[in-house]
């Protein structure tokens, strides 16, 4: 790989098994262990062996054994007496050079020698030929001419620039196979899909990471159809790109993945070689939110300059014609004025409703979670929103396996959840089914609010978060979306809208999900009076306590079975809370210093800030739980 500096030691041992490739002689060194220590190629090839017996560490025994069970030293009575004699002379090596006819009817030479450092080295030498040569000059040496003579010289040393031509080859095709399994790896480890893909969209090379982009897809994906691998729907979606680009065109397009809502960036480029197109698919999820959520703020700025100066006065004329209609509302007026003073009276609240939304559009928001039970809240939900929906609509909610209670802010969802089902039910007209389904989905708490009424136009879709736009006419403010769109942002969630199969409308929201779990908590606090206060709070949110006044009283504590986590005073009569990290449980520490105070550096552990309320404690506690 350009750039990167291979270590010494590697450099050398991979010089040395390049040359000793280079060679045509089998090579092989055993150590004074009768382990092998190097060997090349040629001497793999020579006697066929598995690639477990050319491997450092292989022992001799094994390749022995190997080779007299092949048949190698020709037939043999007793296999293992032959191979306890070839390991014990190999015990007792000496110099030595033989040749040796092998079962197969070709010759070799067998030149052996002692190392330095204990163990040998032996090379062999197919002499094949030369016996052959030796023989045939032995027999008819008086026949043979010059010129046969000078061929067969030509013809010999053609042998040996073939073969040395031969092993430069081997030697390159090793070097070939190891840069592309680095190759390989490399795009492994990249964080997208990289791919690629034959004309008639079947997979011929993956680096197996198409799960992480396409959440729910196989690993396992070469040979595969596209269609296949990612579904009717997405394969829909991707195709006419997928056939420009085969046909030469390079292509980069978004789409959004069905089963997970993600938003996936796609790059195409012909196949130079026109077998198809190269494919990189990466996740740009978090980067179309974050430029959406760019795109609403700069909206909601210009909200903001234009309401800024109008909304202080438009608010005190809201507030003397709601004075003035009332006076006249109760002045006994009659019939016909009555109704006029009646209408205005709407007008003039509904226009004070249109302030709050751009206010709380346009105002600055906090996002505080606490634990919800949720069958609780759906309950309250659906009392307080059915009188509303009429006769004509019913409301059914469902909720899947989920804790008891969990981390959400309760306000924030149910002011979403109730403008989803008005939004549903003026979309129906008064006539329909709207459900609320809550579900876990993975680490993501999913909601989804469907209707039975005309389903979002394709305008709607594109647009129907972005402040001021309505497809009520002037019965909307076109708040409603926009602000569910921020607050679930806000809570760090995402928002879906579509259309469901059967027809009508859908949308889906995600939250974080994480469980507000019942604890034993070690609280510790020198002071009474504040140690008597939190405790109500942790009771009040289902925990259970058990007291600490010290330092060291707390120590003594925490080694009591069933504890989860400690809440501890930073600064404690007999020392720091802080001491009680390391014990195998969450710490959260409680302060009076402000924030910037120095003894607050340097704790890697929540810090809640005296007074706290109720929301910051859950908070706190939540965090340890993740």
């Amino acid at each position: 790989m350009p750039g990167m500096v291979m270590p010494t030691n590697d450099r050398h041992a991979e010089l040395t098994r390049s040359g000793l490739n280079l060679i045509q002689q089998a090579i092989s060194i055993f150590d004074a262990d009768l382990r092998l220590a190097v060997c090349n190629r040629p001497y793999q090839a020579m006697f066929g062996l598995p690639d477990e017996l050319t491997r450092t560490g292989a022992t001799f025994q094994d390749t022995i054994r190997y080779l007299v069970h092949r048949g190698e030293y020709g037939p043999q009575d007793d296999p293992e007496a032959a191979i306890r004699e070839r390991v014990d002379q190999a015990r007792t090596f000496q110099p030595h050079y033989m040749e040796r006819k092998r079962a197969d009817g070709r010759w070799i030479s067998v030149e052996g020698a002692p190392l330095s450092q204990g163990g040998w080295i032996a090379v062999y030498t197919d002499i094949t030929h030369i016996k052959r040569q030796e023989a045939l000059l032995r027999a008819r040496s008086e026949e043979l001419s010059e010129l046969v003579l000078e061929n067969a010289e030509r013809l010999s040393a053609a042998n040996r620039a073939l073969a040395a031509t031969n092993a430069a080859l081997e030697e390159a095709k090793r070097i070939l196979t190891e840069s592309e399994a680095r190759t390989r790896h490399v795009t492994a480890m990249v964080p997208a899909h990289i791919a690629h893909m034959d004309r008639d969209y079947r997979y011929t090379f993956s680096n197996n990471q198409i799960s992480m982009v396409f959440p729910g897809a196989n690993r396992s994906i070469i040979g595969c159809q596209c269609e296949t691998v990612l579904g009717d729907e997405t394969f829909a979606r991707i195709r006419p790109h997928l056939d420009r680009a085969i046909a030469g065109q390079p292509q980069v397009f978004e789409i959004t993945h069905p089963p997970s809502g993600r938003r996936i960036r796609i790059a195409l480029t012909p196949d130079q070689n026109g077998r198809g197109v190269y494919i990189l698919s990466t996740d740009v999820t978090a980067e179309v939110q974050a430029r959406e959520a760019l795109t609403h703020a700069a909206k909601r700025a210009v909200a903001a300059q234009m309401t800024s100066g109008l909304a202080h006065d438009f608010g005190n004329l809201l507030t003397i014609i709601l004075g003035l209609q009332g006076r006249l509302a109760r002045a006994g007026l009659p019939p016909e004025q009555a109704e006029d003073a009646q209408a205005t009276l709407a007008a003039a609240r509904r226009g004070v409703r249109l302030l709050d939304g751009i206010s709380a559009l346009t105002g600055r928001r906090e996002h505080q979670p606490q634990p919800v039970g949720l069958r609780a809240m759906l309950d309250d939900l659906a009392a307080m929103t059915r009188p509303t929906l009429g006769a004509g609509v019913t409301l059914d909610t469902r909720i899947g396996d989920l804790p008891a209670r969990v981390m959400l802010d309760p306000g924030v969802l149910q002011d979403v959840l109730l403008n989803l089902i008005l939004n549903a039910r003026d979309a129906m007209r008064g006539r329909g089914r709207i459900g609320v389904t809550v579900r876990p989905a993975g680490r993501w708490l999913e909601i989804a609010v469907a209707d039975t009424g005309p389903g979002f136009s394709d305008e709607a879709l594109a647009r129907a978060t972005e402040p001021f736009f309505t497809t009520k006419g002037s019965q909307g403010t076109g708040l409603g979306l926009s602000m569910v769109y921020d607050q679930i942002k806000l809570a760090g969630g995402t928002l879906r809208l579509g259309n469901a199969e059967g027809g009508g409308a859908q949308v889906t929201i995600r939250l974080p999900l994480r469980a507000a779990r019942p604890q034993l908590v070690l609280l510790v606090e020198d002071d009474d009076a504040i140690r008597a206060h939190i405790r109500e709070m942790l009771t009040a949110q289902g925990h259970s306590v058990i007291e600490a006044g010290s330092l060291a009283e707390a120590r003594g504590l925490t080694d009591l079975a069933g504890l989860t986590m400690i809440l501890s005073d930073l600064q404690l009569g007999d020392g720091s809370g802080a001491d009680l990290r390391g014990r195998g449980l969450p710490l959260v520490l409680m302060t009076a210093l402000p924030p910037g105070d120095p003894r607050r550096s340097g704790l890697d552990c929540p810090v809640l800030t005296k007074p706290f309320g109720d929301t910051e404690l859950a908070v706190a506690m939540a965090e340890t739980d993740d």
